[in-house]
């Protein structure tokens, strides 16, 4: 069992440190640091853990660090946590510019810990329903849409919702990215509240994906595309659509249907797969206690939360040059 620490206690921290606490197979929840009294206050209450004074009283106490904290802070408090030998799990993005991953990927690599970045719909049990289905997808369709909320406006809506998708589509799409076309508008904020973002891929593959922090309504679903087969993900409902296209009639499903083709005739199955309902953030948390005490990969490694920063900046940047043209 590996004892382990949070950084942070706000909205988010807190949920970290209660699953923390359901994971008692994994991890022995040693206590939290918040520079907050009031907050620092009511977390230890809460969840029955002490508050340390300071970070570098915490990380002398475990061996794992959880960083819950703004995102301009990931990079100083995952050094410290690195250079003091400890296994790092940190939310997502992973640091606040791409620099400051560079030298987090060296860190990591030179201490050899262990670095997990919190995407945390890599554990979306819809996505997790899909199981060992090979997925070569060559057309990506995503909307990330959410209702206004203050929180998280200190950063573009890139680096705020669409990184889950670029996350996802990363992992998926085993070429790299050719071109970067994007567009973005800031409404309610000093930087893009609603983006739409156009990647190639060398291989040929396209990716579409739209976010936005000012809609009326939420959505998080994401359209897969690939050789016979079309796949749908509704990631806030939890479902998920696999339509196949067969050759031959498959035996074992016995609900087809027929189509004709300019290739002849072709066979279609619709299937929902069953949803295993999963505490997604808990499930993240174990699989990473799991890659330090097995020393594995961590499933959403260090090199990954570096991938999808340097795309989102990638993004960042086409936005404003594509605005600096309009405005002048």
């Amino acid at each position: 069992m590996l004892k382990i620490g949070v950084l942070g206690a706000g909205h988010l921290g807190k949920i970290h440190l209660k699953c923390i606490g359901l994971a008692t197979e994994h991890y022995q929840l040693v206590g939290f640091h918040d520079p907050n009294p009031q907050q620092a206050q009511e977390a230890a209450e809460a969840h029955n853990t002490k508050a340390f004074d300071s970070v570098e009283a915490l990380l002398d106490a475990v061996d794992v660090v959880d960083i819950v904290t703004p995102t301009t802070t990931h990079y100083t408090l995952a050094k410290q946590a690195m250079l003091a030998g400890k296994h790092v799990f940190i939310e997502k993005p992973l640091t606040h510019t791409v620099e400051e991953a560079e030298e987090l990927v060296t860190i990591s690599q030179q201490q050899g810990v262990k670095v997990q970045v919190g995407h945390v719909e890599r554990f979306n049990p819809a996505l997790l329903a899909l199981g060992d289905m090979p997925l070569d997808p060559m057309f990506i369709e995503a909307h990330r849409l959410a209702i206004f909320n203050p929180r998280g406006t200190d950063v573009s809506v890139i680096l705020d919702l669409m990184i889950h998708d670029l996350d996802i589509v990363l992992s998926l799409v085993q070429s790299p990215v050719r071109e970067v076309h994007a567009s973005g508008v800031a409404v309610v904020s000093d930087s893009p509240d609603i983006a739409n973002v156009r990647l190639e891929f060398e291989h040929g593959g396209v990716a579409n994906l739209t976010a936005s922090r000012i809609s009326l309504k939420q959505m998080r679903k994401v359209r897969f595309f690939q050789r016979d087969a079309y796949i749908s993900l509704d990631f806030l409902e939890k479902q998920a659509q696999i339509v196949r296209l067969y050759d031959q009639p498959q035996e074992e499903q016995p609900h087809m249907m027929e189509l004709e083709t300019n290739r002849g005739k072709k066979y279609i199955t619709m299937d929902m797969p069953d949803i295993e309902s999963v505490n997604a953030i808990k499930m993240e948390l174990e699989t990473f206690a799991e890659s330090i005490m097995n020393n594995t990969r961590p499933r959403v490694g260090i090199e990954d939360g570096y991938s999808a920063l340097k795309l989102a900046h990638q993004i960042i940047a086409r936005i404003e040059t594509q605005n600096s043209k309009i405005l002048s």
